[in-house]
């Protein structure tokens, strides 16, 4: 019987701009699920204009997830760019039962700082680590990063992109050349945020084909 995982993220595109491959590779022998906690409803360049960016994003995500053999997708619905403080609990709420009737041994999400600073992206590690302690079935928790000298400084939509990590701090890489094509495709599944797809997607080809990790593991 497979064993499961669950990655939470914060919005639809978080799956393949993050660590794509590495769920790619996991779904092979793992079944696989990601918790969007966000709608996405807050577009950017054209999409903006759409009226249903939400059910786009929504589209989007689940293709990806097809892509990377994810067995199923849960939306949360939280609107996109309101996550804070005063929804933490409100959060872990609606996230605690998935994770109840799922079991996973391991989760996967964001690094503490949000890999880019996104504040949703810091609240849902935030609220994923809480979940982590208090759930005893999940044995480990696997922080999505960059490596310090991977990260790039300049993005004007940031107020702040918090420095990467040091070799010395991951606890995880994952060689994700074998299924290197299909992050590539599941990025480009989301096409509302062409933009990001231009500023993102040459880096991403250029780079070392390597995802990194933070690991937390229970003791005991």
């Amino acid at each position: 019987m497979k064993k499961n995982i669950v990655a939470i993220f914060a919005h639809p595109d978080d799956e393949a701009f993050g660590p794509a491959g590495t769920l790619a590779l996991l779904a092979q022998t793992h079944s696989v699920y990601i918790i969007c906690v966000t709608n996405g409803a807050v577009g950017r360049g054209e999409i903006r204009r759409a009226a249903n960016v939400a059910e786009i994003r929504r589209r989007e995500l689940l293709g990806s997830a097809e892509i990377l053999g994810v067995k199923k997708v849960f939306f949360l619905d939280f609107h996109d760019g309101s996550l804070s403080n005063n929804l933490y609990h409100r959060i872990a709420l609606k996230i605690e039962p998935i994770l109840k009737r799922i079991r996973p041994e391991t989760i996967i999400t964001f690094e503490p700082r949000g890999v880019t600073g996104h504040i949703d992206h810091v609240v849902v590690s935030f609220v994923s680590s809480y979940l982590f302690e208090r759930m005893p079935f999940i044995k480990n928790i696997h922080y999505y990063c960059l490596l310090k000298k991977n990260q790039k400084k300049k993005n004007k939509y940031f107020i702040y992109v918090p420095p990467g990590y040091a070799d010395t701090e991951v606890g995880k890489t994952v060689a994700i050349a074998p299924v290197f094509d299909k992050k590539i495709r599941a990025i480009k599944r989301h096409q509302s945020q062409k933009h990001d797809i231009i500023r993102i997607l040459p880096v991403v080809a250029r780079g070392e084909k390597k995802e990194h990790f933070l690991v937390l593991k229970k003791r005991g």
